[in-house]
Parts: C-alpha cells; structure tokens; sequence
C-alpha cells in the first residue's frame, strides 16, 4: 500500500475495479487548506483518460509491475505483433493499449509493462522520440517565414506531422511520441 507522496510518472495503481497508470501529477499546497494531489490518469484496459485528485496522505494500492524490451515486428488490423528481444517469443496486442501507434515503424524497439501477479500485458511504452521519413510534403512558401510557419507533412507510418517549412521529402525527422510533435531535423 502507497500513499499519495509515492505518486510519480508511469507508476501503476489499482483504482475503480481498473488498473491506471499516472501520466500526469502535480502536487498542490494551496495557502490555506490541506494539500492534494491532482493527477492524470490513463486505464491500460480501454485506454480512456481520467482527471483525479487525491487528498494528501491518501492511500492508493500500487500494481507491481514488469518491464521487458520487445520488437515491433509488423501490424495485422487492430493486432500489432511484437517480439521478445531476450527469448524471441512472440505476443500480439491490441491497438487500445499502444500510446502512440502512428508512429511505431517494424523493428522499432519498445518496452512492454507486464503485470507481476498475472504476467498479463498492461501497456507499450514508445522511445521518447522516434526517427522516421519524411515520405510527402508540399514546398514551403519562400517568403512565408516572418513566424513560426509550420505545414503538414506524411511520414513512412502514415502518420502527419506539422513541420517547419524547411523541411523536404526525404527528410529525416525527430518525432516526440508523447506529444506527436516535430522536435528536430535528424542528423545523418
């Protein structure tokens, strides 16, 4: 049993009969009143995402957990197949419990969190950011640059990003898979 000072990113609780994993906290004294916790939270089972807050010293049932490495290997519908990098066996998971599927390309490396009690699948974490190319974009506009001007470009997974104006196809892109935003032109 945890309480509310053991709140952090990524931990994993009990909470409404469902598992959640916490994707955002904030710790709040206010200047007058008790503190409490108002957090964010994520079910891995249908992936819908919650607001709650927690009084402070409020205790919560925490879910241990297991993390392995595991391949990307290709996508079949709703079912994305992955490999185990360490005994090369093989899981399929649902499309619900990936954060960011748009971005995942095979072969792509991602961690999957695994129940301890009942070594069930919870959810896939992606890398902090991915590689990918740039596969269609319109030219920028010369001139069009007196701000931040951004505009839509399609990478190899299909997905579409916003990006700067520089950037061409055949472009390699850093993506951040939390937000699906540009972050950088990759280095060759």
């Amino acid at each position: 049993m945890a309480n509310t000072s053991d709140i952090r990113k990524g931990l994993c609780i009990k909470y409404n009969n469902d598992i959640y994993k916490i994707v955002e906290f904030l710790h709040v004294k206010p200047g007058k009143g008790p503190a409490f916790v108002r957090t964010k939270l994520k079910s891995v089972t249908t992936g819908k995402v919650i607001d709650n807050t927690f009084s402070a010293g409020h205790k919560i049932e925490d879910v241990r957990v297991e993390t392995r490495s595991y391949q990307f290997l290709y996508a079949e519908g709703e079912t994305y197949h992955f490999m185990n990098t360490d005994d090369y066996n093989q899981i399929a998971l649902q499309k619900s419990s990936l954060d960011s599927p748009e971005l995942m390309k095979e072969g792509e490396v991602v961690t999957i969190i695994f129940n301890a009690e009942d070594n069930m699948p919870l959810l896939v974490e992606m890398p902090a950011s991915v590689v990918l190319e740039v596969t269609h974009t319109e030219p920028g506009v010369k001139g069009n640059t007196a701000t931040n001007a951004t505009k839509p470009a399609t990478v190899e997974t299909g997905a579409r990003i916003n990006v700067p104006l520089f950037i061409n196809e055949g472009d390699r892109i850093k993506i951040d898979t939390s937000s699906g935003s540009y972050q950088e032109r990759a280095k060759a």
